[in-house]
């Protein structure tokens, strides 16, 4: 499921491999998404400023998609 809220980020740099960190950091954040569901440990994030627990279930993991949303 997609999420309109949140959108891939974009390298405004010129260097190829700076252009290649943003989808970089979205396959990672999934990675970590699903590793977190499949042993039943809860991410750590930061919204609103906030570092809060959000426990992650195979549910959890199929709303977030894989559009790097979550």
């Amino acid at each position: 499921m997609s999420n309109p809220e949140h959108t891939t980020p974009v390298s405004n740099l010129q260097d190829d491999d700076m252009q290649a960190v943003p989808h970089a950091l979205v396959r990672a954040a999934q990675r970590a998404r699903e590793i977190a569901a499949r042993t039943g440990t809860p991410l750590i994030v930061s919204r609103a400023g906030q570092v809060v627990e959000c426990p992650m279930t195979d549910r959890n993991l199929e709303q977030a998609g894989t559009d790097g949303s979550g």
